[in-house]
């Protein structure tokens, strides 16, 4: 309804509290600033506080493949993680998708120690509309989990 502001887990569009406070801002700048931001502008991003943590952003595997996009996709066990491997905490993966068309990256996935944290290089790329590269080219402090996100971008396979 025009003129009507949901916010929230009544809208449907993400039960968590990051994308409550998102609404909110999002309906402080259409209202006192005259933005036009909408909710469905936002790429999905969460974080489950499970043993190993999960970060994700972005479409899964799964949606995205419904799609019919041209699909790269880079994976890495934490096995193969240095700082996990340091902290005896070697659950897990690391995942990205990127459009092979477009070179933009439309998900990912980080399964492990630290995938909480690390997610958000992935997301903060996709929000800027910038090619995979810009992450696979960036240089990251060592020993950290999201050294190892342009590793994997570095592996990119066709999805078959």
């Amino acid at each position: 309804m025009p003129g009507v502001w949901a916010l929230g887990d009544c809208n449907g569009r993400g039960a968590f509290t990051h994308t409550a406070y998102n609404d909110y801002e999002i309906v402080a700048d259409n209202l006192l600033e005259g933005a036009k931001r909408r909710v469905t502008d936002r790429i999905t991003a969460y974080a489950l506080y499970i043993d190993p943590p999960l970060g994700r952003c972005g479409m899964t595997l799964a949606e995205a493949r419904k799609t019919g996009r041209n699909l790269w996709v880079g994976e890495r066990p934490m096995t193969r993680v240095g700082r996990a491997v340091e902290k005896g905490e070697t659950q897990g993966f690391m995942q990205i998708a990127v459009d092979a068309d477009t070179r933009e990256i439309v998900g990912g996935v980080v399964l492990g120690v630290g995938g909480d944290e690390a997610i958000h290089a992935v997301l903060d790329v996709m929000y800027a509309r910038q090619p995979y590269t810009t992450l696979k080219h960036a240089m990251h402090i060592h020993p950290t989990v999201a050294e190892l996100l342009p590793t994997v971008l570095g592996e990119l396979k066709p999805l078959t």
